[in-house]
């Protein structure tokens, strides 16, 4: 499932080792790396301040790669009720069509709110009429890095499809639970890392340390995914 790139799309599953880089604001900044190399796979860093490093325009988060070449570039749609985001591919240009959008389930919030993100057909192609756009949605709550972002059946029959999951990073030599600045990021294999990372970036931004995102019941995630 290539949405920023078919280079992103990992025949095995993927894991990413994501820390915040910032505690100024939610959102500041992340680095992920990956598990099997551990070297730099994605960060976000100096969006919203439109300066230096492919960062994007002020209000704008942008996700780069390792050298700092920009891969989306996500904003807030304003006015929204249910905070909604949308996706642009590479650094945003003016009239350029978004890939995806995404808001908040719950009007209501909280730290369990959950998100659903919508693909879009891209500037070029139309989709079928009467087809159902692909969605995804985020279940569980990033605020306590607890969550699951699956696929949406597409035809009668068909099961909700795990695409990417969201955990506590836990110590390999402690067994100690991390703090909420160290996360872990599985892609399922196929799945669009990228984009998974864009993912976390617009979650970041909607749930954010929502209050009462406490650390009791971190790991308690209701096995039915949709």
């Amino acid at each position: 499932m290539a949405i920023v790139g078919a280079e992103y799309c990992d025949p095995e599953e993927r894991v990413l080792t994501v820390r915040k880089t910032s505690h100024f604001s939610p959102g500041d900044g992340f680095a992920a790396y990956d598990h099997r190399t551990g070297r730099l796979a994605f960060r976000a860093d100096t969006y919203g301040r439109g300066h230096g490093g492919g960062a994007a325009s002020a209000g704008e988060l942008a996700l780069l790669g390792p050298a700092g070449e920009p891969l989306l570039t996500v904003r807030r749609r304003r006015p929204s009720l249910h905070q909604r985001w949308e996706g642009f591919l590479g650094a945003r240009a003016g009239g350029q069509k978004p890939l995806f959008s995404a808001r908040r389930s719950s009007i209501l919030g909280g730290a369990a709110a959950g998100a659903v993100v919508e693909l879009l057909p891209p500037p070029s192609s139309s989709p079928p009429p009467g087809a159902a756009p692909e969605l995804l949605r985020v279940d569980g709550s990033f605020a306590r890095r607890c969550c699951r972002v699956v696929a949406a059946p597409r035809a009668e029959g068909e099961k909700a499809k795990l695409v990417a999951e969201i955990r506590r990073k836990v110590d390999e030599g402690t067994r100690v639970v991390m703090g909420r600045d160290v996360f872990v990021l599985k892609v399922s294999p196929g799945f669009d890392a990228a984009f998974a990372m864009g993912i976390v970036l617009v979650l970041d931004q909607i749930a954010g340390e929502e209050p009462g995102a406490d650390d009791a019941g971190a790991d308690a995630l209701d096995a039915k995914i949709w």
